[in-house]
């Protein structure tokens, strides 16, 4: 029979022990690795704030889409009127502290800008495009290859050496051996697309999707243009004012449903 005296020091083991087992309890719900993680079923904080988003413009489309069904998804979130623009010039506002969450460039030369800069960490590909030549309606030049954008009786419009389209643009003249004095350089990809649209010019390098979601331009394969493609990288910036809408934005254009928006507007897999 234990002795009176020892009775509360008993007591007092048995209480520890009783704790220890709830603690013990306690982790084995938490995540692995994490006591402080949130047990199963709870739901992640809801995301709210405004989002700031500057893309290529030739993402106008696809990321005004893709704005809203986050907004659907994230309904405390307001996603702002996103700044379209040429990957390069988007890039200096970038540097020069213009205010923005992500930023999606239409090729990577702009995106390690970013980088460099100590703007962007990690970005991640997430689509692909290729040149078309674009022809007012009706093709009223009579386009039919590459080669005819030589011709000086044509008015040839293309992009900007310095912005995503202008370089491609390029590249693929130089490979086929096109030599072409453009009426004017563009400063990014809707700007011609937009001339050839009213028939200020004849003839226009643009991406696929820009000819594809416009009525009153047809394309024009153009040979070697496959063998040229723009690859896009998005990227959460590092000076975000709202850093968790901008990662769970990126997360969003690289899901199936994101996947999904692109493919149906004619971008690559990336």
């Amino acid at each position: 029979m234990p002795r009176p005296g020892l009775r509360p020091v008993v007591a007092s083991l048995l209480v520890a022990a009783l704790a220890l087992v709830g603690c013990a309890g306690a982790a084995r719900d938490a995540a692995p690795g994490s006591l402080s993680a949130p047990a199963p079923g709870v739901a992640a904080p809801e995301l709210s704030g405004e989002l700031t988003i500057f893309a290529a413009a030739s993402l106008r489309a696809a990321f005004d889409e893709l704005a809203m069904k986050f907004e659907q998804r994230h309904t405390s979130v307001e996603v702002l009127p996103i700044s379209y623009d040429g990957s390069s010039t988007l890039a200096t506002q970038l540097i020069e502290g213009a205010p923005a969450d992500v930023f999606a460039s239409a090729d990577e030369a702009n995106m390690q800008k970013i980088v460099d800069a100590g703007l962007a960490d990690e970005p991640r590909l997430f689509a692909s495009n290729t040149l078309v030549i674009a022809v007012p309606a009706g093709n009223p030049g009579g386009v039919t290859e590459i080669d005819d954008l030589a011709a000086d009786a044509l008015t040839v419009v293309l992009c900007a050496p310095e912005v995503p389209c202008g370089a491609v643009s390029a590249i693929l003249l130089e490979r086929n051996e096109v030599v072409v004095t453009p009426a004017s350089l563009e400063q990014n990809v809707t700007g011609v697309l937009t001339k050839v649209a009213a028939g200020e010019a004849d003839a226009g390098l643009v991406y696929v999707t820009d000819a594809r979601g416009e009525p009153r331009v047809e394309a024009v394969d153009a040979e070697g243009a496959a063998d040229v493609v723009n690859r896009y990288p998005v990227a959460a910036l590092t000076e975000a004012g709202n850093p968790p809408a901008a990662a769970a934005f990126v997360e969003f254009v690289l899901s199936g449903e994101g996947r999904a928006v692109l493919d149906e507007l004619g971008f690559g897999a990336p």
